[in-house]
C-alpha cells in the first residue's frame, strides 16, 4: 500500500473486557450499562457444563433479575431466535447475556435486536437493514473462533429454506464482550479444533483479501502468529492456560480485523456447506477448504501468502517467494492434520451431488468479491472437488 492510498477501517463500540477470572466483573458491567434484568441465551452444553450455573451464581448474588434460554442449537434457526425474543419480551428483561460459541452469541445479538424492531428476524437479512438500536449484548464466548463477540453479523438458518442467512450491520455490535480464556480450558478437543480453524481462516482470509488495509492487516498477521504458536497445545493439552489465553487473543483480534475487510472464498463457501441437509459445521468447513482456497489464491498475492507462512512459523526467509508462498497452504495442512481436523469434505458429509447447489449459492456472497484472484463459479466447483 503506497503512501498516498486512502482507507477506512471501522471502528467496534464494543468494549473489550479480556482476561482469566473477567466472568466475575459480570453483575458490575450489567449495571454499568444501566441494566436491572437480564436474558441469558446459551445451549444446553453450557447448562451441561456448568457455566449457565456460574453466571445464575454471580447474577443472584448481585440481586440481578434473569431469565435464562438455554435452547441454542448448532447454526440456530430463525424461529428459534423469535422463541426466545417470545420470552425475552415476556420476562421484560433490558439486557441479552449471550453465553457461548458462535451460535449462542449470533443467537444473542439477533433476539436483542427482535426486542426492538418489528417483524420477523427474517426481515433483517442482509446488511444495515436494523430500524432500531437493540437492547445492549454482553457477550461472553466459551470458544476461541468466531469471535462473534466483537463482530456485527448474526448468522443462522432461514427456517424456510434451510439456507444458512446472516443479519449485519454497526446496530448488531455487543455492547460488551467479556473475553475470559479460563472458560475455554473444558472445551474439547474437536470443538477446540475446529474453533480454532475457523479463527485462522478469518486471519487468513482478512489479511489476503483485496480490501485490507494496514490495521486490520496487523491485527490478523498477529492473530495468524498466536494461532500457530498455540492452537495444537490447546487442542492436544486443553488445560494449558497460555495456550487458552492466546486462542482466544487471536479469535478476538481476528474478529475485529474481518469487520472492515469481509473475508474470502472459504467462509464463502462455508455458508452453502453449513445448509442444506448437509450441515457441515462451520469450523470443520473452513479447516478442510482452507488450504485449497490458499492455494487457487496464492500466485495472485505472493507476498501476503508468504508472510502468512512465516506467522505459521514456516523457516521461509531463504526460499524464492513464490516458494515461501507455497507453504503457507501446506502449513495449514499440517495444523489441520496435527490437531486431528478430517482430510475430505467427503469424510464430513460432501457428495458430488451437492457441488453445484454449493458452488450456485456461494458465488453469491459478498466474500468473493474482495478474494483476491478472479473467482467463477466453475473455480468454486473445482476448490470443492479439489476438497472432496
Amino acid at each position: 500500500m503506497s503512501m498516498d492510498s486512502s482507507f477506512r477501517f471501522l471502528p467496534i463500540p464494543t468494549e473489550i473486557q479480556f482476561g482469566c477470572g473477567i466472568l466475575s466483573s459480570l453483575p458490575e458491567r450489567i449495571r454499568g450499562l444501566g441494566c436491572k434484568k437480564a436474558l441469558v441465551v446459551t445451549d444446553p452444553g453450557m447448562r451441561a457444563a456448568g457455566a449457565v450455573a456460574r453466571v445464575e451464581a454471580l447474577l443472584s448474588a448481585a440481586g440481578i433479575g434473569f431469565a435464562v434460554y438455554d435452547s441454542v442449537t448448532p447454526d440456530s434457526g430463525s424461529n428459534l431466535i423469535m422463541e426466545a425474543a417470545g420470552l425475552l419480551k415476556h420476562t421484560g428483561a433490558d439486557v441479552v447475556v449471550g453465553l457461548g460459541g458462535g451460535s449462542a452469541l449470533d443467537t444473542s445479538k439477533a433476539v436483542a435486536a427482535m426486542a426492538t424492531n418489528p417483524g420477523a428476524i427474517l426481515d433483517y437479512t442482509g446488511l444495515d437493514k436494523l430500524i432500531c438500536k437493540p437492547l445492549p449484548v454482553v457477550a461472553i464466548p466459551t470458544a476461541s473462533g468466531t469471535g462473534s463477540e466483537v463482530t456485527f453479523w448474526s448468522v443462522f438458518i432461514d427456517d424456510r429454506t434451510n439456507l444458512k442467512v446472516a443479519a449485519g450491520g454497526v446496530l448488531l455490535f455487543p455492547a460488551i464482550a467479556l473475553c475470559d480464556p479460563e472458560l475455554t480450558l473444558t472445551l474439547p478437543p474437536s470443538a477446540t479444533a475446529a474453533t480454532g480453524m475457523d479463527a485462522l481462516g478469518h486471519a487468513v482470509e482478512c489479511y489476503t483479501n483485496t480490501a485490507c488495509q494496514p490495521i486490520s492487516a496487523a491485527l490478523a498477521l498477529k492473530a495468524i502468529e498466536l494461532i500457530g504458536q498455540h492452537l495444537r497445545t490447546a487442542v492436544l493439552n486443553g488445560k494449558d492456560p497460555e495456550s487458552r489465553y492466546g486462542m482466544m487473543l487471536a479469535s478476538t483480534m481476528a474478529g475485529i480485523a474481518m469487520n472492515s475487510t469481509r473475508l474470502g472464498l472459504a467462509h464463502a463457501l462455508a455458508m452453502p456447506l453449513g445448509s442444506y441437509t448437509i450441515r457441515i459445521p462451520h469450523g470443520l468447513a473452513i479447516a478442510i477448504t482452507l488450504p485449497v482456497v490458499m492455494k487457487f489464491n496464492h500466485a495472485s498475492r505472493f507476498e501476503r501468502y508468504a508472510e502468512v507462512a512465516r506467522a505459521l512459523g514456516e523457516h521461509v526467509h531463504r526460499l524464492p517467494l513464490r516458494d515461501a508462498a507455497a507453504c503457507s497452504f501446506a502449513a495449514v495442512k499440517k495444523l489441520s492434520a496435527d490437531i486431528g481436523i478430517p482430510a475430505r469434505l467427503s469424510d464430513v458429509g460432501l457428495r458430488e451431488e451437492h457441488i453445484d447447489d454449493v458452488a450456485a449459492e456461494a458465488i453469491k456472497s459478498g466474500n468473493v468479491a474482495v478474494n483476491p484472484r478472479r473467482t467463477t463459479v466453475e473455480d468454486l466447483r473445482a476448490i470443492l472437488r479439489d476438497a472432496l
